[in-house]
């Protein structure tokens, strides 16, 4: 099976953990949020009305991990 990425990038990552410069963190964070408040709300509002247990997994996963 193969996998994407979760909601960051590898280099969202590298930048959080301060591995770039300060400037490139903080481009990251917006990116992020940006999809927190776009696509990943839009997809959890889909699994929501088209499949609720799928959507209790992903809160499982997030929320106990």
């Amino acid at each position: 099976m193969t996998t994407g990425r979760g909601i960051l990038t590898g280099y969202e990552k590298d930048c959080l953990a301060g591995k770039k410069e300060k400037q490139r963190e903080y481009e990251a964070r917006s990116r992020i949020r940006s999809r927190i408040e776009g696509p990943l709300t839009e997809d959890i509002e889909h699994l929501k009305k088209h499949d609720p247990e799928l959507l209790e997994e992903l809160r499982e996963a997030i929320c106990e991990k």
